[in-house]
């Protein structure tokens, strides 16, 4: 996948500008992020956002982690503009592939995602989990936190509006509540639900798992 080969944030470049706005108000996104955030543990000394995008969760991991290594990973360029604006926390913004990332094997402690894989195919999201893994220490862990599995039957259908924008073939496994299975498929252990919860636009989850 090249840097100009993926779903931009609401389908449409134009969009992007609105996408901090409109992520707020149709989804509990903060609810979201504090929870994944406050599964990161003790004292990981080395992050990594894959799919920072406006530099939000970066901005909880670094009030909650002052000295950490914050090291932020999007292919979209105008995102990393936004987050770079956003940012005063000394955390390194690289463009780069979710697939393909550029960056050195078994650096991070802890590799962190919101609301990106979704935008990922099937393909995709498994060349992306075996370079989460790569990057990974021995016993780091990985931190996902997007759309899962319907509660009901409302929620399954507030999720076709999600699957309007963003594409039905990129989050069929999210609805299907396949990313565990994909997870473990890429050699993940332990894989975990820490938190799900209900928006106006459907489930929402986060998963951990060990490298």
């Amino acid at each position: 996948m090249r840097h100009n080969d993926f779903i931009p944030a609401l389908r449409f470049h134009q969009l992007t500008r609105f996408y901090d706005p409109v992520v707020r108000i149709t989804s509990r996104e903060l609810r979201l992020k504090q929870h994944l955030v406050a599964g990161l543990g003790a004292a990981p000394t080395t992050i990594l956002d894959l799919g920072c995008g406006t530099g939000t969760l970066l901005t909880l991991v670094r009030e909650r982690y002052p000295t950490a290594d914050l090291v932020g990973l999007d292919a979209d360029a105008e995102m990393l503009s936004r987050a770079s604006d956003r940012l005063n926390t000394g955390a390194r913004l690289v463009q780069g592939d979710a697939t393909e990332p550029e960056l050195p094997e078994g650096s991070f402690d802890r590799v962190i995602s919101s609301l990106m894989f979704h935008h990922l195919t099937r393909d995709q999201k498994l060349r992306a989990l075996r370079a989460v893994r790569a990057l990974l220490s021995p016993g780091g862990e990985f931190h996902l936190a997007d759309w899962g599995a319907a509660h009901g039957t409302l929620m399954r259908l507030a999720f076709v509006a999600v699957q309007l924008l963003d594409g039905f073939e990129t989050t069929r496994d999210h609805v299907r509540g396949e990313l565990p299975e994909l997870m473990r498929r890429t050699g993940f252990s332990d894989v975990e639900l820490t938190f799900r919860q209900r928006t106006p636009l459907g489930s929402q989850m986060v998963l951990k798992a060990h490298r």
